[in-house]
C-alpha cells in the first residue's frame, strides 16, 4: 500500500493544523470553533476568514452549540479541544446539536488518554471512544502518525457526516494507512492481534516472536467486519484487541463480526479497574494500564498459551 507523506518533526496538532489551515483557504463552506484550545495556532488563518473562525472561549458546552448551528446553516463545522473538554463535558450538546439535529461536523481532540499527565486527571480521557460509540453514524478515525491525520482530515472535510478524529502525541515510526480497514502487518497462524493507532509500534515489539497475524487500522468506526473475518480465516479465532483508550470499548465489534465464529477475545487498554491519583509521565501511565511492550507481550502469551492447553 502507498502510504502519506510527513516531515518526521510534524505532530498529529501541527499535521490537523496545517491541514485545516489550508482548507480554510480553499473551501468556503469550511468553519473553525475553538474554546481557546490551539487559538495561537491559528491566528493568521483567523486574520484571513474572521467569520470563519470563531474562539468561543473557555466555554466547550457553547462551542458544540455554535457549530451545530452553522452546520443547520449549511457549513462545514471543524470543531476542536482536548479530549475531556471536547467529548466529556459537552456531550449532551454532541448528542442533541449534532445526532439530534441530524447535522454534521469534524470533531478533532487532542490529548487522548494521558497525553498531558502533568495537568492531572482533568486532562485525562480515556472513555472518549466508548461515549461517542452511544451514539449513531459516527465515523471514528484513531490514527497513529501525523501523515495519518493528513490523510484521514483531507477526506473528511468535504462531507456531511459526523467524524470524531482523535490525536495523540503517542505516534507510530511510520504511516501506514490512507482509508479505513483492517492492514494486515504480519502474518501469523496463531490468533490475530488487532492494534488501532498509536498501539501499532508496542504491539510489533510485544509479538515479534509470536506466530500471529497483526492487523492494523486508523479507522475503529465503522468496523472492518470483513477484515477481521478474512484474518481469522487464515490463521485462528482467537483474537486479541489493543486499543489505547478504555479497555474493551470495540469488544462488542468483534463479537458481533465474528457472531457466527466460535472464538475468544481478550481486550487490552486503559484500565477500568484503576484510578491514578500520581501525575506520572505518559510511559508510566502506558506501563501501569499494561500498555507497552512488556504488558502487551506477557497478556497475548497468557492468552494463547490457555488457548493451547
Amino acid at each position: 500500500m502507498t502510504a502519506p507523506t510527513a516531515t518526521a518533526s510534524t505532530t498529529m496538532r501541527e499535521a490537523f493544523v496545517d491541514t485545516v489551515a489550508e482548507a480554510l483557504d480553499t473551501d468556503p463552506r469550511l468553519a473553525l470553533v475553538l474554546a481557546e484550545i490551539s487559538a495561537d495556532r491559528f491566528v493568521d488563518v483567523a486574520a484571513r476568514h474572521p467569520r470563519r473562525v470563531l474562539n468561543v472561549g473557555i466555554r466547550e458546552q457553547a462551542m458544540i452549540g455554535v457549530a451545530g448551528g452553522l452546520a443547520l446553516t449549511g457549513l462545514r463545522p471543524v470543531v476542536h479541544s482536548i479530549t475531556p473538554f471536547l467529548v466529556e463535558r459537552p456531550f449532551e450538546q454532541l448528542k442533541l446539536d449534532f445526532n439530534h439535529q441530524g447535522v454534521g461536523a469534524v470533531v478533532v481532540s487532542t490529548g487522548a488518554s494521558y497525553d498531558y499527565p502533568t495537568a492531572g486527571r482533568t486532562h485525562m480521557a480515556p472513555g472518549d471512544v466508548a461515549l461517542i460509540d452511544t451514539l449513531p453514524g459516527w465515523t471514528v478515525h484513531i490514527p497513529g502518525h501525523p501523515a495519518e491525520v493528513a490523510a484521514l482530515l483531507g477526506s473528511a472535510l468535504p462531507g456531511d457526516d459526523l467524524v470524531y478524529l482523535r490525536l495523540s502525541e503517542r505516534v507510530n515510526a511510520e504511516p501506514l494507512v490512507t482509508g479505513p480497514g483492517w492492514h494486515p502487518v504480519r502474518h501469523g497462524s496463531g490468533g490475530v492481534v488487532l492494534a488501532v493507532g498509536p498501539v501499532l509500534g508496542p504491539v510489533l515489539a510485544a509479538t515479534a516472536t509470536l506466530d500471529v497475524t497483526v492487523l492494523y487500522t486508523a479507522t475503529i468506526r465503522p468496523f472492518d467486519t470483513a477484515g477481521l473475518r478474512a484474518a481469522v480465516r487464515s490463521a485462528s479465532a482467537d483474537v486479541v484487541l489493543v486499543e489505547p483508550y478504555l479497555r474493551g470499548t470495540s469488544t462488542h465489534a468483534v463479537n458481533d463480526a465474528l457472531v457466527d465464529i466460535p472464538h475468544r477475545v481478550l481486550a487490552l487498554g486503559v484500565r477500568r479497574d484503576l484510578e491514578l491519583r500520581a501525575y506520572g509521565t505518559a510511559d508510566e501511565h502506558e506501563a501501569a494500564h499494561g500498555l507497552g511492550p512488556t504488558g502487551i507481550g506477557a497478556a497475548v502469551r497468557q492468552f494463547l498459551d490457555a488457548a493451547a492447553k
